[in-house]
């Protein structure tokens, strides 16, 4: 009766996981249709493509990697751990008593950054979408800085649950076996995904070379062109999606982004300008900027899908 309840215990608290785990993906999708009201497109693309789709995916491979059972961890000593995230926490809530309240119509990004960008993004990079100019050029070391952050998670994943253990390839191409057997059956998710997949990843491109002139971008297309890889290899196994897109070239695309994103800084220095300036790679200051920008998009859309494509390849070939 002991083991019976026990047992009932962690299939309900598995239940309760699972409708979390529906519910975060439903607000993330509320989410991105009220930025899509607020002209926050950019916003919504990701959020809708990560929160509601690739985010719950991982969740829910999650789950059903867990078992009922918690295994006996010896961790040590962890109050200097703990110390130090309270250390770092009271240091960031710290640098926050300086910023001006939520709303306030007088804070400088009001009255001084955000006219100037809107007035002179335009003329001194080419580019009509204000966001990605300001993402691209004016903030070129942040966003360059949030690649190496998404290269470095992807890295990190790779590192922790991504090596090979012997006997590992056995049990994943049964699991794959199973997967394949049993989404055959599924006749009309197979067809009408083969029809959705080629639109998406179309979509995808058109996010990648179009961010300039509206809403997307190289974080958009690579979110975008992720989820619909996803999803062919949740239809149709993931030994047919890596027969597509083999782990090296995953990997090799993950770390090609990166070095694309500072090797257009590189050449900027070389060619006697700043670290990201793209007004020298070309004659025409703006033609140089509009140059830089497209070339850094593109390394920053392959790093991205190929981190997403990586972490989720990560997890479905764990064993339980």
């Amino acid at each position: 009766m002991g083991f019976m309840a026990v047992t009932g215990f962690a299939v309900a608290r598995l239940r309760n996981l699972f409708a979390v785990v529906m519910l975060t993906g439903i607000f993330s999708l509320t989410a991105a249709m009220l930025y899509v009201v607020l002209d926050a497109v950019d916003v919504a693309f990701t959020e809708a493509a990560v929160g509601a789709g690739i985010s719950t995916v991982l969740l829910l491979s999650t789950l059903a990697l867990t078992t009922s059972e918690e295994k006996t961890v010896n961790t040590g000593d962890s109050h200097w751990a703990l110390a130090l995230v309270v250390a770092t926490g009271c240091v960031l809530v710290y640098g926050t008593l300086d910023m001006p309240p939520f709303g306030d119509p007088t804070a400088a990004i009001h009255n001084y950054v955000a006219p100037y960008y809107l007035e002179k993004s335009g003329a001194q990079t080419g580019i009509p979408n204000v966001v990605t100019s300001i993402l691209a050029s004016y903030r070129g070391y942040d966003t360059l800085g949030e690649v190496f952050v998404i290269f470095t998670a992807s890295v990190g994943v790779l590192l922790i649950i991504g090596r090979p253990k012997f006997g590992r390839r056995r049990t994943h191409r049964f699991a794959a076996g199973e997967l394949r057997d049993s989404m055959r059956q599924n006749v009309i998710l197979r067809v009408v995904s083969k029809l959705l997949i080629p639109f998406i990843m179309v979509f995808a491109l058109y996010v990648q070379w179009h961010g300039d002139f509206g809403p997307g971008g190289g974080f958009q297309a690579g979110v975008i062109f992720a989820a619909g890889y996803i999803l062919y290899t949740l239809i149709f196994d993931v030994d047919t999606a890596r027969m597509v897109v083999p782990a090296g070239a995953t990997r090799l695309c993950l770390g090609l982004g990166v070095l694309l994103y500072a090797g257009v800084g590189v050449v900027s220095l070389l060619m006697g300008g700043d670290f990201l300036d793209y007004s020298v790679l070309a004659d025409d200051p703006v033609k140089g900027q509009h140059l830089g920008i497209l070339l850094i998009e593109f390394g920053v859309g392959l790093t991205v899908a190929a981190a997403m494509i990586a972490i989720f390849f990560t997890f479905a070939r764990q064993e339980r």
